[in-house]
């Protein structure tokens, strides 16, 4: 099962919206319910498709999720931080973690001056965890109380990437 990243185009909304209306995938991440297809086509256009570093997760050339890195700027242009989304149809078969290693492969080359790569993760979500830490991502700490899912303030767990933790 061979997966690509590629930017996400208009003609992707109905296979974006198959993923990203999954009740599991809402339940478990900081995505919305898109209510409609304009809906998605306006999210696509004006958030997914210019931003610099927001990847559809594709399997056969369509989308399965997401994975996004948004890089710093000014005096945090040394980090980055990466966040990724998957339907649930294709949890646990490796994909997720695929992805991330391939984000790994090129994100430090396409923006030189980050060093940092951060994810934060929710602390009751342990696939999501295993994912950073068998790519190689270091645990930092628990963040209390740190971020607003779903009307809920939950607890995150930091991880960092740093490009001299890449094996060549």
């Amino acid at each position: 099962m061979e997966i690509k990243l590629r930017p996400y185009q208009l003609s992707d909304v109905d296979d974006f919206m198959e993923w990203a209306c999954d009740d599991q995938v809402i339940r478990r991440s900081r995505l919305r319910y898109y209510t409609s297809r304009e809906d998605a086509l306006d999210y696509l256009r004006e958030v997914a498709i210019p931003h610099p570093w927001y990847r559809a997760i594709c399997l056969e050339d369509r989308p399965i999720g997401f994975i996004c890195v948004k890089p710093g700027s000014d005096y945090e242009i040394c980090r980055g931080q990466i966040s990724y989304a998957l339907g649930s149809k294709y949890w646990n078969k490796g994909i997720t973690t695929e992805a991330v290693k391939l984000v790994i492969s090129s994100v430090f080359e396409e923006f030189p001056n980050m060093e940092r790569l951060e994810g934060f993760v929710n602390v009751e979500i342990k696939a999501s965890q295993r994912v950073l830490e068998k790519v190689g991502f270091q645990k930092e700490g628990v963040l209390r109380k740190y971020v607003i899912v779903h009307g809920k303030t939950i607890d995150v767990i930091m991880y960092s990437f740093l490009r001299t933790d890449q094996t060549n």
